[in-house]
């Protein structure tokens, strides 16, 4: 019996060290040493040397004068890296037809000209709720408006959209795409920052205006920008 136990003992002993100890010290030293930069997050910096994000994630951006990505299911407010996961509502939820019907008013209050119909995947949430990427003809959905909040000719951010198209990985995995965040941080670099939307105001200031008989002006809410 004390056999059959020294036997578990050295088993369990042996397994730890090579699986919890050199393995992982051994693939992130392997990690480190070939690719740093994916190892650590593929961590985005801005000119000034400051972390905006990551390549890897997408985040929200509302002002105008930036792309937006994908809709995000992954925690309570979208885009939560600690969070990420799909809404795992099915084509028949109300919930989800109603998110939908909403985020397809508001991509056509906010895009008027754009003539062509949304794209699908601006209304559709990916499986992590975090992807970094659209398609270019999204991205390009997007260009008037974005033109138009920067004073910029369409041809231009058109120009910088094509030439930040990823092709497929290896010339045959997936499809051609662009990274949201950074064509942003491009637009940025050639074009300054977008003008910046005034703050949202407390609820309370906006009650009081309403039982005062006036009508508060729709403000819109801003978020995070790719550039502090």
């Amino acid at each position: 019996m004390r056999s059959v136990y020294g036997i578990a003992v050295r088993t369990t002993i042996v397994t730890l060290v090579l699986t919890g100890l050199i393995y992982p010290f051994v693939m992130t030293g392997l990690a480190q040493a070939l690719f740093p930069w994916r190892a650590n997050g593929s961590v985005v910096t801005d000119d000034m040397g400051q972390v905006v994000g990551s390549e890897l994630i997408a985040q929200r951006f509302i002002n105008p004068g930036y792309f937006q990505p994908r809709p995000s299911a992954a925690g309570e407010k979208g885009y939560d890296a600690a969070a990420s996961s799909g809404s795992n509502l099915g084509p028949t939820s109300k919930k989800l037809q109603d998110r939908i019907k909403d985020d397809l008013k508001r991509l056509k209050e906010e895009n008027p000209d754009a003539t062509a119909p949304v794209p699908a995947e601006l209304v559709t949430a990916s499986a992590s709720g975090l992807d970094p990427h659209l398609s270019p003809q999204a991205m390009l959905w997007q260009v008037p408006r974005v033109a138009k909040a920067r004073g910029i000719s369409s041809d231009r951010i058109k120009a910088l959209v094509e030439s930040s198209v990823e092709e497929r990985t290896f010339g045959i995995l997936g499809e051609p795409r662009v990274n949201v965040l950074l064509v942003n941080l491009a637009l940025d670099r050639q074009f300054g920052k977008a003008s910046q939307l005034p703050p949202a105001r407390e609820k309370k200031e906006a009650k009081e205006e309403v039982k005062a008989g006036s009508a508060p002006t729709p403000v819109t809410i801003q978020t995070s920008s790719p550039v502090k």
